[in-house]
């Protein structure tokens, strides 16, 4: 992120993906702790949709050179793998 330019925009598109990319771990946490099969499956819910915005975000930032550019195709393939991990998961719950 330090290699990022620093635009307005770019500042205000990395604070959406740290607050989406950052609630899926503890929501996951909280899925796994679920009291009912229905909590399960709305933290899962969660989870993949935060990975979806993570997604939406990382398409949005400008990033630096094709070293920045390989890094964020990375992350969204990684955030795409997330979703379809989560889809399966609530597949699974029904």
């Amino acid at each position: 992120m330090k290699n990022l330019p620093k635009t307005i925009a770019n500042i205000e598109i990395i604070k959406q993906l740290i607050r989406a990319s950052g609630s899926i771990g503890p929501n996951y946490i909280e899925a796994n702790e679920a009291l009912s099969k229905k909590d399960f499956a709305m933290r899962i819910k969660i989870c993949r949709k935060e990975s979806k915005e993570s997604r939406y975000w990382l398409q949005l930032v400008e990033v630096n050179g094709e070293q920045g550019e390989e890094q964020r195709q990375l992350l969204i393939k990684e955030a795409t793998e997330l979703m379809k991990i989560f889809g399966a998961i609530l597949k699974k719950t029904k």
